[in-house]
């Protein structure tokens, strides 16, 4: 897949809206490779080197893991709505203390509603619908691809032909074939889904991208919203990075490197930042995003 290109936006805010303003630099990211999921075109800043943020970043700010047993601190009922996993209470109250710009988000954004995915396959092919796609026209091909009949198992899936797949759900063919080596790899035993829950972050993600059409940003969304872990964060996902470009008043969306270098003041609760900033996204947008499996 082709990954996305950064480029430098300006933007003003009316009302509660956010608007882009004239275009009058580009931001040029370093040449040293993109994440696995976005390897679009490279460019240089000159020297070759990393490009520094454009606004000091704050200093590091650790946040440790509660010892078992330990009462989540207060947080406002009101600040989480749906069903949050009981670690939510814990983190929330944690960015309060190390990031209050962007715990202020649920002041004007309101409650932060608690999406989730299928687990196991039905959820890595909603994944795979959402790639490089707007939210809003992901949700019409999931809809059309899960009424097929057979669609969410993965034999019923690789007995769909083309008419079904590309024609009636409107998948593109690379997304169809994606798909199918989706479906291909868990029937085969390559992909053992069953096993994700006993690993790592680092190792499920490396599990998961060794299949055909699941790259890093897809492997890592899946594992946010279809198993509530708490310390994942999606940097080359750019609605994350221009949210954050918006809440800081940065003159341009940091590259996925400059991103993850800036989550790290988040750990280990870096996957309730990203739902932190993809509220304030919609917030700023003017798109609530009411469907459920919407992320972002």
């Amino acid at each position: 897949m082709s990954g996305p290109r950064f480029v430098a936006r300006r933007f003003t805010v009316t009302g509660s809206r956010l608007q882009p303003a004239p275009r009058r630099a580009r931001y040029r990211p370093t040449a040293a490779p993109s994440p696995p999921q976005s390897p679009g075109r490279r460019r240089r800043n000159g020297g070759g080197r990393l490009a520094s943020p454009l606004v000091a970043a704050p200093a590091a700010v650790h946040l440790p893991r509660p010892m078992p047993g330990t009462p989540p601190a207060a947080v406002a009922p009101a600040a989480l709505a749906g069903e949050p996993p009981a670690w939510a209470a814990t983190g929330l109250a944690a960015l309060a203390l190390a990031d209050p710009l962007l715990h202020g988000v649920l002041a004007t954004a309101g409650p932060l509603l608690w999406r989730r995915r299928a687990p196991g396959f039905p959820g890595l092919l909603r994944a795979i619908c959402g790639q490089q796609i707007s939210n809003h026209a992901a949700g019409a091909i999931w809809a059309r691809l899960r009424a097929l009949p057979g669609a969410l198992d993965p034999r019923g899936l690789l007995a769909l032909d083309d008419a079904a797949l590309c024609g009636a759900a409107g998948l593109s063919r690379p997304k169809a074939a994606h798909a199918r080596s989706l479906a291909a790899a868990i029937l085969e035993g390559r992909l053992r889904l069953h096993d994700l829950p006993a690993m790592t972050d680092a190792e499920a993600v490396a599990h998961l991208s060794e299949t055909r059409g699941l790259g890093r940003w897809t492997a890592q969304v899946h594992l946010l919203f279809a198993e509530d872990r708490p310390d994942l964060f999606p940097e080359g996902d750019l609605a994350l990075a221009a949210s954050l470009a918006h809440l800081r008043g940065l003159p341009a969306r940091p590259a996925p490197r400059a991103l993850a270098a800036l989550a790290e003041d988040w750990a280990p609760w870096r996957s309730l930042a990203a739902r932190l900033l993809w509220h304030h996204w919609r917030h700023a947008t003017g798109r609530p995003g009411k469907d459920p499996e919407d992320d972002g």
